[in-house]
């Protein structure tokens, strides 16, 4: 007889396309989890990166699905395809739902084009938009003592490298996610005055690092798999600053061989 197959799901395919597709760092870290938990964090990228692909692109409709998942993390329907697929996975490993109202704001802060004045604003939007995918994320993988706070710690340093990585094409979408009172500070008008900014932010960033990726070993699987994401997201700083603190204005990216190299190093790669 032959094994029984489940029918193909659509939703995972395109999953795991987009985030092979544009989140190869977590894509080649996904390849280390569990595979009882692959899935849903792949169904969870989705969600999170389609409602940020929306607001960022100011897509028709953009609002209205941020408010239907609102919606549902307060006990609504499921009335939007981001909602259902978010309740498909709650219904066997229960999502934080005050962490996605909380990604909701953030989505919201976008929409509103809130500007980010302080240090303190930008850790706000930091959490909002990426603590927040840390805390649901460690939620789906389990934890053996409590680790919100750094797995939101991880979520948050990987969005100040965003920001320091995509100032420029930032800046040509119109946003600056750097604090103006931070810019002002530093006054900057030539490269001595950038690459004090620069290595100002990549400090806070790589302490941010360090509490977080100190909470891995709370997490009761996927160990190696966030590890791994956060060594090898962390190698955009030192890329960053080899270029000079952002002094060549171009956008860093990091090889896939350094990244394994380096997961290898720090001993998350199976032999």
């Amino acid at each position: 007889m032959r094994a029984h197959r489940s029918p193909p799901d659509p939703t995972l395919a395109e999953a795991k396309a987009t985030t092979r597709r544009v989140a190869r760092t977590f894509a080649l870290a996904c390849r280390l989890l569990p595979a009882e938990v692959r899935d849903d964090v792949y169904r969870l990228y989705l969600v999170f990166r389609a409602l940020d692909d929306a607001v960022d692109e100011g897509q028709p409709g953009a609002e209205a699905r941020v408010e239907a998942v609102e919606r549902w993390a307060r006990g609504g329907a499921a009335q939007s395809r981001e909602a259902r697929v978010l309740a498909v996975v709650d219904a066997r490993r229960p999502l934080p739902r005050r962490a996605l109202l909380d990604f909701c704001r953030g989505m919201r802060d976008d929409l509103a084009e809130r500007p980010v004045v302080t240090e303190e604003d930008l850790d706000t939007y930091c959490y909002r938009v990426a603590g927040t995918v840390g805390v649901t994320m460690a939620a789906v993988l389990g934890t053996r003592a409590p680790a919100e706070r750094q797995a939101a710690a991880l979520g948050m340093a990987m969005q100040r490298t965003n920001v320091l990585r995509d100032v420029e094409e930032d800046r040509v979408r119109g946003r600056v996610y750097l604090p103006q009172q931070t810019i002002e500070r530093h006054r900057i008008e030539g490269p001595e005055g950038r690459e004090r900014l620069v290595r100002e932010q990549i400090a806070r960033a790589d302490a941010l690092y360090d509490e977080g990726l100190a909470g891995v070993a709370k997490l009761a699987c996927g160990r190696r798999a966030v590890r791994a994401a956060g060594v090898m997201y962390r190698e955009i700083l030192r890329e960053i600053e080899r270029d000079g603190y952002g002094r060549s204005r171009e956008r860093v990216a990091v090889s896939r061989r350094r990244k394994l190299a380096l997961a290898a190093r720090h001993g998350v790669l199976a032999r």
